[in-house]
């Protein structure tokens, strides 16, 4: 047995699913800016992703900061791989990088 269930979640979560965003808020209705942007790039790029709404759940708030070693929300996952927040996900999108680590991971064409 883990010694953080919070943690043990989290595992589930972004193993269960390809594309996982932890964010405030749902995508049809974001509860901040930055978890509004991420939300909507993923969206733009056409890779289906499962969502977490952290205000729901302080325990899941919490402790998804101190699984990823990253103080802000939203935070995205590939193929359980910490990707990154907003500022990278964005820029990841501008520069064509995110597009590319899709297509690298079999989740975009």
């Amino acid at each position: 047995m883990s010694e953080n269930p919070v943690f043990d979640r989290i595992k589930e979560y972004v193993n269960k699913d390809d594309v996982v965003l932890f964010m405030k808020g749902t995508p049809i209705f974001p509860q901040c800016g930055f978890s509004s942007v991420v939300s909507q790039v993923l969206t733009h790029v056409g890779v289906p992703f499962e969502t977490y709404n952290v205000l729901e759940d302080f325990d899941l708030r919490e402790g998804i900061k101190e699984f990823s070693d990253w103080p802000t929300i939203p935070q995205l996952y590939v193929k359980g791989e910490f990707v990154g927040g907003c500022d990278i996900v964005r820029e990841m999108f501008e520069s064509g990088e995110l597009q590319q680590l899709l297509k690298e991971q079999g989740l975009a064409e």
